[in-house]
This record gives structure tokens, sequence and C-alpha cells, in this order.
């Protein structure tokens, strides 16, 4: 199999955030993140656990494995045994994230979905994001409000962890000094240049900056024949 697209190429990016997660919850919010995960649990991470959003385990083909009830999934969040995927309206350089407003939270200029579960998610257990636009709107200097807590506001928070951040043009981490967002690769295709271009604060850039890596020929069976044979992931990510 060739001709390898962007779409592609982020999921597999997800599917990377649940590498040597061992047996934990996965939480995808989104299209992408969601073929990741069932990408990672069908080949280098198998004792994940996918749940249908309501009360019971899953496979990634779907099958009822179990149960799970709503007071056995708390214990989930708050233990550090589950890593969301979530999205984000805007983010800064520490991974403080907002989905709540634009603007000044007493008279927004734009109302959004709401804090919902971030700051529990955001503390209790293991965090990345997905962002399929990535521009200068979205990687702020400093966010409108803070929903999801990043680094220099977790002192103490036991389970507080970003493993990645997922975009449209390529992945970013904090394995930084700091704890602040280093570009870790670029999607094939794009530029470093254009990566700084529609970030609105200074990435930390170490040397020569790989390329996001190639799905094996396997892995795009999987994504093309089993998980998402319409191809409803270049609706978010087009060609």
């Amino acid at each position: 199999m060739s001709g390898v697209t962007r779409a592609e190429y982020c999921v597999v990016a997800c599917a990377e955030a649940w590498r040597g997660s061992g047996e934990i919850l996965a939480s995808p919010m989104g299209l992408i993140p969601s073929v990741g995960a069932r990408l990672a649990r069908r080949t280098f991470a198998p004792d994940l656990l996918l749940t249908d959003g309501e009360a019971m385990i899953v496979g990634s083909d779907g099958t009822v494995e179990g149960w799970l009830p709503y007071r056995r999934h708390l214990e989930l969040v708050t233990g550090g045994r589950r890593h969301v995927m979530m999205g984000a309206s805007q983010i800064d350089r520490h991974g403080n994230q907002n989905i709540s407003c634009i603007g000044d939270w007493a008279r927004p200029a734009r109302q959004l979905l709401g804090v919902r579960g971030a700051p529990v998610n955001t503390l209790n257990n293991p965090t990345s994001y997905w962002i399929p636009r990535h521009s200068r709107r979205v990687f702020v200097a400093e966010v409108d409000m803070v929903c999801g807590v990043g680094y220099d506001r977790a002192a103490g928070a036991r389970h507080h962890r970003i493993p990645r951040v997922v975009s449209d043009l390529g992945v970013f981490d904090f394995a930084t000094p700091g704890r602040t967002m280093r570009l870790a690769s670029v999607h094939p295709g794009v530029t470093v240049e254009q990566v700084r271009e529609a970030t609105a604060f200074d990435l930390v850039i170490d040397g020569e900056v790989p390329y996001t890596r190639e799905p094996t020929a396997a892995e795009l069976r999987l994504i093309r024949e089993v998980i998402d044979p319409g191809n409803t992931r270049d609706r978010e990510v087009p060609v």
C-alpha cells in the first residue's frame, strides 16, 4: 500500500499516545483519535480498554467485552488509569486548554462547550490533545480561560501528564526542562517554518525535527479496510 494521506499520519500519531500504556481506559474524543485508539488496540497496545461511551467495555470491533458501571469509571478517571485525548479551542505553551469561551469570561465574544470534565481529566489522569486545524487562533500565547490544566498550574497533581498534542501539521510534547511545548515531529509535506507561522508562541525546537513515523503496511490495511473503510478520516483532515 502507498500514498499515505495526512489523515493517516494523524491517526498513527494519535495511536502512539497510548503506546506502552498497559491496561488503562482509552477515552478518545473525535474521529481520528477514535480510529487511532482502535488501531493501537489492534496492534501494539492490546491491553487497552475501550468503551462504547455508555456503560460497556468493547473490543476494537465494538463487540461487548464487559460492564463498566459509572462508579468503576470514576475510579479509573480519578486514579490515573484513564488516558483521554480531548480537543482544544485554544492551547498554550504550557498545555493549558480552553473549550469554554473566547474573550473575557464575564462577557465572552463567543460561548463554546463550557468547562465540562476538563479539570478532572487533566488533574487526575493523562490527557493528550487532538487539533485538526492548527492555527494561531488555537495555539495561542495565553488561553482566554483555563479548562484543561497545563504544567504551570498542576503542582501537586499526582496523575497530571500531557503525553502529546497532535495537530494536522505535527506532533508536540512537553519533554523540555521548563515543561513547555516542543515540536517533536512534522507530518511529511509540512515544514518547521509552516508550524512556526501557525503558532502564536515560540515552540521549543531541538535541532533537526524528524518526520512523523510512517504507518506500516499492516497498519494501513487495518485503517483502510477494517477500522475506517468508509474513509471518514479524510473529512476531518482533507487530502
